[in-house]
């Protein structure tokens, strides 16, 4: 049975929204090497990310001295892996962005960070009017 909870629903909404954001910057970081010769493109390994995250579950970031400790002894949030891009045909330099390919995962990614944050937004707003009663 799946478990729809109000903190089962946040922890999908947070793992969506890290992954649409290093997504995000996995293309920029193509974008910005689109003329070094040699560099092969990268993208978010989605199938190795998710598994991290699905065994590894929630993890807590200390910013201060006075946060509590995670039980489970993790300090950070999982980083997200990456990979080269295969099948991509190499231009001359030996480079193998493309504009096009780069731009839009850019705006499918920020398609789904924002859909992820609309979501969001209208739980907080449930909460906020069930707290302040109408």
């Amino acid at each position: 049975m799946p478990d729809y909870s109000d903190a089962a629903i946040s922890d999908a909404l947070r793992r969506q929204m890290t992954l649409a954001a290093a997504r995000q910057v996995v293309a920029a970081s193509n974008l910005a090497n689109a003329n070094t010769p040699g560099y092969r493109a990268r993208e978010v390994d989605f199938s190795q990310s998710l598994s991290r995250q699905l065994t590894e579950g929630v993890s807590l970031v200390k910013t201060s001295a006075q946060h509590l400790d995670d039980p489970n002894g993790r300090t950070g949030p999982s980083d997200v892996r990456t990979r080269e891009v295969a099948g991509l045909d190499a231009r001359r330099d030996g480079n193998t962005v493309q504009l096009d390919r780069e731009l839009l995962s850019m705006t499918s990614a920020s398609g789904d960070f924002s859909r992820a944050q609309t979501v969001l937004a209208a739980k907080f707003k449930l909460l906020r009017y069930a707290i302040t009663g109408g």
